[in-house]
């Protein structure tokens, strides 16, 4: 009986200490919410530019994500399951965009993009200026996001028993057989959460992405722009509105990734 009461003692204090948590998440958002005024709301749906910067900002970031997953889920297959010489050198690279500023990867790819630059003088020699387009926005999201998706694929690879491909293999299946059949298979929801994880960090990205290209805007650039223009009160239904869009977009993704 005392193992008892102290095990639900225990449960309710965690539950009152992780309660903080939610209410510190849960309260700024309803607060937005609530202070919306109805004509300035329903002025923001209309708003052409509104809905134009909500949809590049979704589609960018959904298609940067497709484009970065070609490239690292081999990756992220191989740390799972290679030792090899600067391994924890290479993680360590992967780690990076989370840790430093988001302004000062935004400035590392100006530089990176630049005219100045190799892949700047080459894109501009074919009449492209990367510097200000969607493909730089593209860069910043993917940038700041790929870590997630890397890591959590990897963790997915790691966690696949390593006796059930050198069974195929056995059997005489190949590796990319191997991989794509019963590696990639098994590590599936792992995969998805760091996909969605990719895409929501993208679509949210701001410090990077207002430095290689203000315009055209996306969602977080508009609402910078609109709060330092006119303030407050005409920044907020955009964001009430790009939030609302988001959360319904993260909801169906976490219940297909569950499903």
């Amino acid at each position: 009986m005392r193992f008892n009461r102290d095990f639900n003692l225990t449960y309710i204090i965690f539950a009152l200490l992780g309660g903080v948590i939610l209410v510190f998440i849960i309260a700024p958002l309803l607060g937005m919410f609530l202070s919306l005024k109805a004509p300035e709301f329903f002025s923001t749906l209309n708003d052409k530019q509104v809905g134009e910067s909500i949809y590049r900002t979704l589609f960018i970031s959904a298609l940067v994500t497709l484009v970065a997953a070609f490239f690292a889920l081999p990756l992220a297959y191989i740390l799972a399951r290679k030792s090899f010489p600067l391994k924890g050198l290479i993680e360590a690279i992967i780690d990076l965009p989370i840790v430093i500023p988001h302004s000062a990867a935004g400035i590392a790819l100006l530089g990176f993009i630049s005219r100045d630059s190799l892949l700047g003088s080459f894109a501009s020699s074919l009449g492209l200026n990367l510097v200000g387009s969607s493909s730089a926005i593209g860069m910043a999201m993917a940038f700041v996001s790929i870590p997630f998706l890397i890591n959590s694929a990897r963790d997915g690879f790691s966690a696949v028993p390593v006796r059930l491909e050198q069974a195929a293999e056995t059997l005489g299946a190949s590796r990319y057989k191997v991989f794509s059949q019963i590696s990639l298979p098994l590590a599936k929801r792992s995969v998805i959460s760091g996909l969605v994880l990719m895409f929501a960090r993208g679509m949210s990205e701001f410090g990077a992405v207002v430095i290689v290209a203000y315009h055209p805007m996306t969602t977080p650039v508009l609402i910078f722009d609109r709060f330092n223009s006119f303030g407050l009160d005409y920044a907020r239904p955009v964001a009430a509105i790009f939030v609302a869009v988001t959360l319904i977009i993260f909801i169906f993704l976490r219940i297909y990734q569950k499903k």
